[in-house]
């Protein structure tokens, strides 16, 4: 009887054991480390007609941290709004912002005086706000050249310094126009090998890389990859290779997003500068619709 005891219970727990794991069986942390992001600038048309319902419409998407643009450094708002009103909306909404595009870029040419009254400026919102990052996103057509790339170089490193001393991290986004040819190197090159890793952070828009660079984002963020503090995240027509809703391009960030050097990463934004299939406010839902059942996995 112990024999025949023993088989039949041997044999039962065997045949448990070939079948599939319900989600009772046991307890696995699937929740994102990284909060889901947004770059204002998608939905800029409506930001500008009705910047509060905008916000109410992206929080229910299930956007959570934001990177923001079109900070006025005299008048000390955002969107029309003070700064200390605005971080009042964003925690309404339970909404964060962790970087803003600051026009930086406007000062290029003028004195250092103006520029760094500027960066003052963008330093005390930016605190106010709580961000992590204040972002360089441009540079003017005029200086895309060695030259003109040089001259960034020293106001990114001048910058970083005034901005880390003040408690916060400053970073450069690109394009494409960096990638150009400039006898044997390129601005990204000059960019990236020119500043102090200590003091300029990377942001990279893996559109932009996907579009005009002759590497890979894989390689570019593997050979400095605690500098990509920040991603952008957009997909390319599959004809004309403008922006296009997460899912609808060519891009792959099924394959690509498991293959990048996160050790760097602390946020990421999707993004779509325009070419939207119907709108803005419709593009950021279906990418994000996209976003969270296909790629949140990775991030």
């Amino acid at each position: 009887m112990q024999r025949r005891t023993f088989l039949k219970q041997s044999t039962l727990a065997m045949a448990s054991s070939a079948l599939p794991l319900s989600a009772s069986s046991f307890s696995i942390d699937t929740k994102p480390k990284y909060k889901m992001g947004l770059q204002l600038f998608t939905i800029r048309d409506a930001m500008e007609k009705d910047p509060i319902g905008s916000l109410q419409t992206v929080r229910k998407l299930g956007y959570e941290d934001l990177e923001i643009y079109g900070y006025d450094g005299e008048k000390d708002t955002y969107y029309g709004y003070k700064t200390s009103d605005f971080g009042k909306i964003l925690e309404d909404h339970d909404l964060t912002t962790s970087s803003g595009h600051y026009g930086l870029m406007n000062f290029f040419d003028k004195p250092e005086t103006e520029l760094l009254r500027y960066v003052d400026q963008c330093i005390e919102g930016a605190t106010q706000l709580k961000q992590d990052y204040i972002t360089w996103p441009w540079l003017d057509p005029k200086f895309r050249n060695k030259e003109g790339f040089k001259k960034l170089v020293d106001k990114l490193n001048r910058i970083g310094e005034r901005v880390n001393k003040a408690g916060l991290g400053f970073a450069y986004h690109n394009h494409g126009f960096e990638f150009g040819d400039l006898g044997g190197t390129n601005g990204y090159e000059i960019v990236v090998e020119g500043t102090d890793p200590s003091l300029v952070k990377l942001q990279i828009d893996l559109y932009w890389v996907m579009h005009s660079s002759k590497k890979t984002p894989m390689e570019i963020i593997a050979s400095q990859p605690d500098r990509f503090v920040m991603w952008h995240i957009k997909d390319m027509d599959k004809v004309t290779r403008d922006y296009s809703e997460l899912g609808n391009g060519s891009i792959d960030y099924i394959a690509m997003l498991p293959r990048l050097d996160k050790s760097g990463l602390r946020y990421y934004y999707l993004e779509q500068g325009g070419n939207f299939a119907q709108n803005s406010i419709q593009s950021i839902s279906d990418s994000a619709a996209f976003f969270k059942k296909q790629l949140q996995r990775f991030l």
